[in-house]
């Protein structure tokens, strides 16, 4: 087993919406690093996670993307084409920001009938997919991002408990 690259995983909680469960911060580390073992990522790496609300993921992706709407995750990356800026301090390479709505999660959690541990951990997968570079503007690209995300979360022990259809208008 090569040497396990050092990864940080920073999380702040922004929002009083939803209690964050026990376990869920460590959920979110063990799924950033199963996604960079999948992806082979070299190297330390830093990837900023903060929990916010559903009026706080909307002003961000109405200054960001233009749409003045809450969505469940937003993704940030720092990188352009593998190429990421390194903390000094640390010779890091820093990877981006993940921004999820807890409030969005929960509901998708209620609504698809799995845990919000389940989804939270999905959405992380997801972003820092994005992080890596991956985009799901394509079909194609999209189906190998839903079975990448789908392979972390069997390893992490929460496999989905039905097969869901993301509508391509929420994507």
């Amino acid at each position: 087993m090569a040497e396990h690259n050092k990864i940080r995983v920073i999380i702040t909680n922004k929002q009083k919406a939803v209690k964050i469960p026990t376990g869920i911060r460590m959920l979110v580390r063990r799924c950033c690093n199963a996604v960079l073992q999948l992806e082979k990522f070299e190297g330390s790496a830093e990837i900023s996670v903060t929990f916010t609300d559903n009026e706080g993921i909307k002003a961000l992706n109405k200054q960001y993307r233009d749409k003045d709407i809450e969505t469940d995750v937003l993704s940030f990356p720092m990188g352009e084409n593998g190429v990421y800026d390194t903390n000094p301090e640390t010779g890091a390479q820093i990877l981006g920001d993940v921004v999820i709505s807890m409030e969005k999660a929960r509901d998708q959690a209620e609504l698809f009938g799995h845990s919000l541990q389940r989804e939270v951990g999905y959405l992380t997968a997801h972003s820092v997919l994005h992080l890596l570079g991956y985009d799901h503007m394509e079909k194609l690209e999209r189906v190998r991002m839903r079975e990448k995300e789908e392979l972390v979360m069997e390893q992490l022990g929460l496999p989905a408990s039905s097969s869901y259809i993301v509508d391509d208008d929420m994507a």
